[in-house]
């Protein structure tokens, strides 16, 4: 499985959030560029990005810090926050970014989603952000009454490349990842699934790894807040996740 160390740009600097919330930040660094150097040394294949001003204001802002990025990383990239138009995509795509994440797009014009993915095929994701359940967008702010299942199915035959799964209630929190949830979407539909919200130790990885090797359709799981603190050493989740 993939296992996808996330850089959270916020005002050009790598930051974290709890629940989703963007004035509970927590600044890791200034130098966007060389934290995903340090994550290419470490021996990762892939890295998730977000623009979090960019998944409030509607249109790509960070672009700067994703373009040193983008020259310092060698492996794959896929990149949310933001991405609402086809020309937000080619913006993207033409700076090199691998894959693109659809969240609040996704929920509000799952048409464009699926003209998206016969432009560019295998450089769609679908970003699902769930609160109690329900999805959420406009950077987690507004939630409706649509379930992640029912988002999801929309997309069923429409070519997008995986889905990333994100329980709110846990993003950031270092609770666990809501294993469950994320098996049960990734039962519903053929979409591979990515974990992501609330990895805290190296069980987690496991855990998302025992349920992939059990025949879930998950491709990876997303990590933040524990590898910056220390919870989660890198080394021993890429060990696990490579094995």
């Amino acid at each position: 499985m993939i296992l996808f160390p996330a850089i959270d740009l916020k005002e050009g600097q790598v930051v974290r959030l709890l629940y989703g919330d963007l004035d509970a930040v927590t600044v890791y660094g200034e130098d966007p560029g060389a934290q995903a150097r340090a994550f290419a040394d470490a021996g990762c294949d892939w890295l998730h990005v977000v623009d979090l001003n960019g998944a409030v204001e509607g249109r790509p802002v960070n672009d700067d810090a994703v373009k040193s990025i983008r020259a310092a990383f060698p492996g794959k990239m896929q990149l949310g926050g933001g991405i609402r138009t086809l020309e937000n995509i080619r913006h993207w795509l033409d700076a090199g970014i691998d894959r693109v994440i659809l969240g609040t797009i996704a929920a509000r014009n799952p048409a464009l989603v699926i003209e998206a993915c016969r432009l560019f095929p295998g450089q769609i994701v679908v970003g699902i952000d769930a609160k109690g359940g329900k999805v959420a967008v406009e950077g987690w702010v507004e939630t409706g009454e649509m379930t992640a299942r029912e988002l999801a199915e929309k997309f069923e035959d429409a070519g997008v490349a995986a889905i990333v799964f994100t329980d709110i209630d846990r993003d950031g929190a270092l609770t666990g990842v809501n294993l469950q949830a994320t098996v049960d979407l990734a039962n519903a539909v053929s979409i591979p699934v990515i974990a992501s919200g609330g990895v805290a130790d190296i069980d987690d990885i496991r855990a998302v790894k025992a349920a992939k090797t059990g025949g879930a359709n998950l491709e990876g799981a997303i990590s933040g807040r524990a590898l910056y603190d220390g919870r989660l050493d890198l080394a021993a989740a890429l060990e696990v996740s490579h094995a």
